[in-house]
């Protein structure tokens, strides 16, 4: 919820979720609470939760969850998981096998999400042995000097992790004239050719 909504505690007047001084590192839950003044709503908690600093830095804001859950941990625990649902979805839609293009019935959709959900896990397991392995730098864009981590995920690793391979296979006659004409450069083609084979026993 946003923290211009209402809510109205027991014996208590409507106060806005602001007002309640959410800070980083805090956290609340209040049970029984009615949100909105609006007629029509039953009874909610309601939870927040605003990360603390860390490593210097500190989120923009806090969450305030509207649950029906009876713990602040499970509460927060449950919405947390969202973040990994949206990705997984993204992954499964735009982001890899444009799953939204199908115009699939029922049946013929109820196969697919079991293909592509055989397809996901496979395509993780091979992320994640890509990076174990050292060498996702050849798949993966570079760092940029604002991040920790590269922004690749296992997934989108194992996917594209095989077309780089692919793609070095159309280009083995160029790669093998230019090893030959920079010789000074062979050490960082004979990384990269290792990089190759080491993903492909992955696959």
């Amino acid at each position: 919820m946003k923290q211009e909504r209402y809510i109205q505690q027991k014996f208590s007047e409507y106060t806005h979720l602001s007002e309640l001084r959410l800070l980083p590192g805090s956290r609340f839950f209040l049970t029984g609470v009615k949100v909105t003044k609006q007629k029509g709503f039953g009874l909610f908690n309601v939870a927040g939760y605003w990360r603390r600093k860390y490593q210097g830095k500190v989120e923009d804001e806090g969450w305030y969850l509207l649950t029906n859950l009876e713990t602040h941990h499970t509460a927060i625990s449950a919405f947390k998981s969202r973040m990994g649902i949206e990705a997984m979805f993204k992954d499964c839609k735009t982001g890899g096998y444009n799953l939204e293009k199908s115009h699939a019935n029922n049946e013929r959709l109820q196969k697919l999400i079991l293909l592509i959900a055989l397809a996901y896990s496979s395509a993780i397991v091979q992320g994640q042995k890509i990076k174990h392995r050292g060498i996702q730098k050849y798949v993966s864009r570079l760092t940029e000097p604002q991040r920790s981590q590269r922004r690749a995920s296992s997934f989108w690793m194992g996917l594209y992790g095989q077309s780089w391979v692919v793609g070095m296979e159309f280009c083995q006659d160029i790669i093998a004239e230019l090893m030959r004409m920079r010789r000074n450069k062979l050490p960082f083609f004979q990384r990269g050719l290792r990089a190759r084979s080491l993903i492909l026993s992955s696959f």
